[in-house]
């Protein structure tokens, strides 16, 4: 049987980029470096959990704009261990999503950051249909079905 390694998680995250969150790699692919916090439970039973978030190449240059604390997003992706020696010799590992894709959900103010600036705009008006050519004298009015 073959493995599987997908996760899907929604939760806001807990802080806003600044400049080590946001890079690209040497080769010029775009990193997005993201923390997120998941409630679960309820009442005397709820507990907060924390997840860092790696968002790769256009989509984490395409959603950056857009997010900051607060925001709530969900995630679709996979989870990484990452696994490591300190300075020390102690041994360290941590658990990373790494994103397939993030969608954006409401948010704290329905907008990233703090909201303070934002101002939703309406959506616009449809267009009327172009092609408004009358149909009802190709089919006869007495269908038999």
């Amino acid at each position: 049987m073959a493995d599987l390694n997908n996760y899907s998680v929604i939760g806001r995250m807990t802080r806003d980029l600044d400049d080590n969150g946001f890079g690209y790699t040497p080769n010029g692919k775009a990193r997005l470096n993201i923390a997120i916090a998941v409630n679960d439970g309820y009442g005397e039973n709820q507990y907060t959990s924390y997840f860092d978030v790696v968002i790769w190449g256009k989509t984490a240059e395409n959603i950056r704009p857009y997010i900051g604390k607060g925001k709530q997003l969900c995630i679709n992706g996979r989870l990484r261990q990452d696994r490591w020696t300190g300075n020390d010799g102690a041994k360290h590992s941590r658990v990373v999503i790494v994103a397939e894709t993030v969608q954006l959900l409401g948010g704290r103010d329905n907008a990233a950051g703090s909201g303070e600036n934002y101002q939703q705009q309406p959506a616009p008006a449809a267009e009327p249909a172009q092609d408004q050519t009358d149909y009802s004298a190709d089919f006869p009015e007495d269908i038999p079905f």
